[in-house]
């Protein structure tokens, strides 16, 4: 299972038909260091790997359509036996043209000397101004020799325009491809949460459950977890981003896992959240029942053609009236959620595109006016929650939160991809009921 090498060249042909007579530039991923020398497994850059399919670093890759010879050309690490008896093998120079479609390929080291034959016909330069300081000095070098030249040429690169409004669009729209791979990521994380539910118990700690968790991602042929693992029992699931996980659970608590895997770099997100002992407590059954008619609903209004928002918003007015009903709200429903009086439970979006990265890329909204609509082969999460931390401060107005409801966080996060006719769910192996999240 993957990507053919005929979708990335159909990719790329996309791509230069809308850059037109520009020349668009794409950087590989820097290497991350863990500490000192120790390096971090490497993850090359979402956008790079859509093109190219190429894993290494050191790498920048050139599309320039108006080239008469070379439309995609590849700068790479050259072949090193002596480097890569510590590092790894290295596709090198030749390989790079055999293996990843390239029309030209050169050394990373001869950048600087080829990549100007590429830009000069180029009527703008395509390249997102990223983290990496000093490769974005090295392009805005190349645009600003290529200026000096202007006023006797009259044909140079006039702006450089940044690539995501460009590939953005591309990336939202998940291929057939695309979404098996999105299918067998979520199949997997899937798993790993049917064990987790079966593994935790009170007395367990949460890096344990972690444990079971990440060993089921790589058992089942997964690159690992698609982001740090989210186990948090009781008070912990109030932190949205919990990873410290060393907590040993107890009975008569709640535990929330917000845990994905990655697969062939497209990745799964799950979060479900269920009874350590067993059995819900009165305010935790009522709290989860509330977050579940919640996410319900909002996964009703998932459907081709419809504003993105329109799930977020069936999912906030649910939760709050289900406050105002329980008495930890109070007033009038619409003048709650337009003064976002409801924001000390609930802070936080219902849902986010999901693919390449876990945030994927895409626009929610055009021109601060109108939603994205939703469209076959988009995948997004609903994932709507509760949290009532001990430090929980109301907003003005609103009542003082007796103790019983204190400690409890609550999400239940669900993957979906738009077909033509509605939803498919792409996690639905993962219990969810109440029936089923007691033991």
């Amino acid at each position: 299972m993957g990507i053919d090498k005929r979708e990335y060249q159909q990719r790329r042909e996309q791509l230069m038909t809308k850059i037109g007579n520009g020349t668009a530039i794409f950087r590989s991923a820097p290497m991350a260091v863990m500490h000192n020398d120790v390096e971090y497994v490497y993850r090359q850059d979402s956008d790079f790997y859509y093109l190219t399919g190429f894993n290494e670093p050191e790498a920048v890759a050139v599309f320039a359509p108006h080239h008469e010879e070379h439309r995609y050309i590849l700068f790479v690490q050259p072949k090193d036996p002596k480097k890569e008896t510590w590092t790894g093998y290295r596709c090198g120079v030749d390989a790079a043209k055999e293996i990843y479609g390239a029309d030209e390929a050169y050394p990373i080291a001869e950048l600087d000397e080829k990549l100007p034959q590429y830009l000069l016909n180029a009527d703008r330069i395509y390249y997102c101004l990223g983290r990496d300081k000093n490769f974005n000095n090295v392009i805005i070098s190349h645009w600003q020799r290529l200026m000096a030249r202007y006023q006797k040429q009259g044909t140079v690169p006039l702006a450089i325009e940044d690539t995501r409004p460009v590939t953005f669009p591309m990336r939202l729209h998940k291929s057939p491809a695309e979404i098996a791979m999105m299918r067998k990521a979520t199949e997997i994380s899937a798993k790993a949460h049917n064990r987790a539910f079966e593994f935790a118990r009170p007395g367990v700690y949460e890096y344990q459950v972690q444990a079971e968790i990440e060993h089921t991602f790589r058992l089942e042929g997964g690159i690992g977890p698609a982001y740090p693992s989210i186990v948090a029992s009781s008070a912990n699931a109030c932190i949205l981003h919990y990873i410290e996980n060393d907590r040993a659970m107890q009975d008569n608590e709640l535990l929330l896992i917000d845990a994905g895997c990655s697969y062939g770099y497209y990745n799964g997100d799950i979060t479900r959240t269920f009874p350590v002992g067993g059995k819900f407590t009165a305010e935790q059954k009522t709290l989860y029942e509330l977050v579940l008619e919640a996410q319900l609903k909002a996964i009703a209004e998932v459907q081709p053609g419809k504003p993105y928002n329109e799930f977020h918003d069936m999912a906030v007015c649910v939760l709050v009236q289900g406050l105002i009903d329980l008495g930890l709200l109070k007033g009038d429903l619409e003048e709650i959620i337009q003064e976002e009086k409801y924001k000390p439970f609930y802070m936080h979006r219902t849902g986010h595109w999901l693919g390449l990265d876990v945030h994927d890329v895409g626009v929610y909204m055009h021109n601060q006016e109108s939603w994205q609509i939703l469209q076959p082969g988009h995948i997004l999460t609903v994932e709507p929650g509760i949290y009532i931390s001990p430090y929980i401060q109301p907003a003005e107005g609103q009542p003082e939160i007796p103790d019983r409801w204190k400690g409890i966080g609550i999400r239940i996060e669900d993957d979906l991809l738009v077909t033509e006719t509605g939803h498919d769910i792409l996690t639905a192996a993962v219990p969810k009921s109440v029936g089923d999240m007691e033991k």
